[in-house]
């Protein structure tokens, strides 16, 4: 797993539960806004169906190099934990090369020790977020090497 998302899932696991649970309400404040690119183009924007509220994500992967992803995310200020998950994962993973992003454990969301704060649907919406972020990556790259 990136040291960065070690970092912040050490994080999440050194404290209690309550606290967990506002350690990602924080995250949900953290979560930057789209570029205009993006903003004027929701269109653009691959909607993750999975989660409670609507959220909406584009990754961009350099085409050469180390294929660094870029990640942006489109989520409603009143869907804070929704927020807080794709804060994390953009802290976690945004900027890295395409082959770090691939290899983060599908179960990553599991390891925040959230389980039992949240309901197993949230906890789905993320997993999902992570497993359409991991798509898009492995796409992009094959038609940057095809």
């Amino acid at each position: 797993m990136p040291q960065a998302l070690i970092e912040i899932v050490e994080d999440f696991q050194s404290v209690t539960e309550p606290e967990r649970l506002e350690m990602l309400l924080d995250f949900s404040d953290e979560l930057p806004e789209l570029p205009a690119r993006f903003a004027e183009h929701p269109d653009l924007l691959e909607q993750v169906v999975e989660c409670q509220t609507p959220l909406f994500l584009a990754i961009e992967v350099e085409p050469a190099g180390e294929h660094k992803v870029s990640l942006f995310f489109s989520a409603p200020p009143e869907a804070p934990t929704t927020r807080g998950f794709a804060s994390v994962l953009h802290e976690g993973l945004d900027g890295l090369p395409a082959a770090q992003v691939l290899a983060v454990p599908d179960d990553m969301p599991n390891q925040l020790g959230l389980t039992r704060a949240l309901t197993p649907l949230r906890l789905r919406g993320m997993s999902a977020m992570l497993g359409r972020i991991k798509r898009q990556v492995s796409e992009r790259l094959a038609a940057a090497e095809g």
